[in-house]
């Protein structure tokens, strides 16, 4: 699948970073162009693979938006046609799909990329997908209710959003860098490998999954989900049927991108390792476990070849935004923005002093 990314932010740009790394090292060619945006400029400076774009310098000076979401739509907003004219010759005729890719609750992403998902819509004709990362739930209140927002505006103008949940992939014990660090790796090998679909660098597969499926799973738009997991393979696919089985319950059950998310509008299973040793009872088997633990008549399924003594199991959720998960996050994004207006009405040290409730002395 030839996509283009745009890293929106600090959280989006270093994304984006990991993902064209990750495509450019496994020789995938996926990825036809990178570009990062920001308000901040030294979130700017350590990227190497993805290009890089200031916006807002005449507003903020190249210091960012610090976590002020509607100054980071101010921002986009204000410098969208030098953005969409940095696009000119990244997102090319051979592109099939564009991929917006923020954290959803910080300032410039999660303000800036609804605004550029918008204006993508109209100057292009392929899909404008989001990969959004959510905050986890000991990030703070304002960060809550950025995401909530964002993420209410990116269902309406994004083909699909693809969720990553920060508490999904977050190590125990880890630092928080560290825990950013683990997550963006994870969050580059799976969807690296998505994108990687149908561009098979080792052998040929029986069933190759291509990017036409792939668009097909997030037709149905809303809110959708990654999961992965790999085990050992024997060289006889025969003693692959239940590794095949295995590795998909495991990528659906408890590793998906958001846990607890297994209804859905329609669903892709992709079985990756090497075509020896890929049963192919086992991916029919495993697809039809999918349509039953999904709900959904539109699962499809094909095979990866990839040079590797593991067999890995990729599974794709579109419309999944039924998913508890999206559900008790949108409750605590809705108390986060409340507790923020409360506090806006407090904010005014002299309104004490206005309260009727108290009578002057004089």
């Amino acid at each position: 699948m030839k996509v283009a990314l745009i890293g929106v932010g600090q959280a989006g740009g270093k994304v984006a970073e990991r993902l064209t790394r990750f495509d450019a090292e496994m020789g995938f060619g996926a990825v036809q162009g990178a570009l990062a945006v920001n308000s901040a400029e030294a979130d700017l400076q350590s990227l190497e693979f993805a290009d890089t774009l200031l916006i807002g310098a005449d507003r903020v000076n190249g210091h960012g938006v610090g976590g002020d979401n509607e100054l980071g739509t101010e921002v986009m907003q204000s410098d969208i046609q030098q953005v969409l004219g940095a696009l000119d010759g990244r997102v090319t005729s051979s592109a099939e799909a564009i991929f917006v890719v923020a954290g959803l609750g910080g300032g410039t992403g999660s303000g800036g990329a609804p605004v550029l998902v918008h204006h993508l819509q109209q100057v292009y004709d392929v899909p404008v997908y989001t990969l959004g990362v959510l905050p986890g739930r000991n990030e703070g209140a304002l960060y809550q209710a950025n995401a909530g927002r964002s993420l209410k505006t990116l269902i309406r103008e994004a083909d699909s959003t693809l969720l990553i949940d920060n508490d999904a992939w977050h190590e125990q014990g880890e630092s928080m860098d560290g825990a950013f660090e683990t997550i963006n790796g994870k969050i580059a090998q799976r969807v690296g490998l998505l994108f990687a679909s149908g561009e098979a660098v080792e052998g040929v597969g029986e069933s190759v999954v291509d990017s036409s499926e792939v668009i097909n799973t997030l037709r149905a738009g809303g809110v959708s989900a990654l999961g992965y997991a790999t085990e050992l393979a024997s060289e006889d696919s025969a003693e692959n049927i239940n590794t095949a089985m295995s590795v998909s319950r495991q990528a659906l059950l408890t590793g998906t991108s958001l846990p607890d998310a297994t209804t859905a509008e329609a669903a892709l299973l992709v079985i990756a390792g090497e075509p020896d040793r890929i049963p192919r009872k086992g991916v029919e088997r495993a697809r039809r476990w999918l349509e039953d633990e999904t709900g959904s008549m539109q699962v499809r399924g094909g095979d990866f070849p990839l040079d590797s003594d593991r067999l890995g199991a990729l599974v794709l959720l579109g419309g999944a935004e039924r998913s508890d998960r999206v559900r008790a996050f949108m409750d605590r994004a809705r108390e986060a923005n409340r507790a923020q207006e409360r506090e806006e009405e407090r904010s005014d040290p002299a309104e004490q002093f206005a309260d009727d409730r108290l009578e002057n002395l004089f």
